[in-house]
């Protein structure tokens, strides 16, 4: 499968040549838990003020949610998924599958398949994301048993990790931001 890349509508920044303001947040960003900046968190830097708060926000998304990491990156690969947002999807996968997803629910996540769930709690996150992602609201049912799963601070850890990626999927699709490395393009 060879999945074409647009070409980046910004340039990247030089390090070098950082306002003072965005080579405070560029710093930040870089000796934090991240320990580089890259992707959507570089095109912020355009806007220092969004780049701030967004990669605070961020922070706390990806690393402070009561949610353990096999969940938090799944509700990422469902968020990344819906956007077609190869960024998102390549750098999170083998974050994902480190964290303790399968390898058959991931790649059934990227082929638009039901993912073969072993775990309730997977399911249900899984649930919870793509509801919310593609009708827009939450049934009931599947809420009252998302915080019967997961707890009622999970669930809004949940709401918050998906609208945190959701921005960073927007800004990724938006100015086609590139792959790095050996990451390739998997999404159709």
């Amino acid at each position: 499968m060879t999945v074409t890349m647009p070409p980046p509508r910004l340039p990247a920044l030089d390090p070098a040549r950082l306002t003072p303001e965005q080579k405070v947040i560029h710093d930040a960003i870089a000796s934090g838990p991240r320990g580089k900046v890259q992707g959507p968190l570089a095109v912020w830097l355009n806007s220092p003020g969004l780049a701030d708060n967004a990669q605070r926000l961020g922070a706390f998304c990806r690393f402070g949610t009561s949610l353990e990491p096999r969940l938090s990156e799944l509700a990422i690969l469902v968020t990344g998924r819906v956007w077609t947002a190869q960024f998102e999807w390549a750098v999170h996968k083998p974050i994902a599958l480190k964290a303790g997803l399968s390898e058959a629910v991931v790649e059934a996540i990227r082929t638009r398949r039901t993912p073969p769930f072993e775990k309730a709690d997977e399911r249900v996150v899984h649930d919870f994301a793509r509801a919310l992602h593609v009708d827009r609201k939450v049934p009931q049912e599947l809420y009252d048993e998302a915080v019967s799963v997961l707890g009622t601070t999970a669930v809004v850890d949940l709401v918050g990790i998906l609208g945190y990626y959701t921005l960073i999927s927007m800004t990724i699709n938006a100015f086609n931001v590139p792959l790095e490395g050996d990451f390739v393009a998997e999404l159709e």
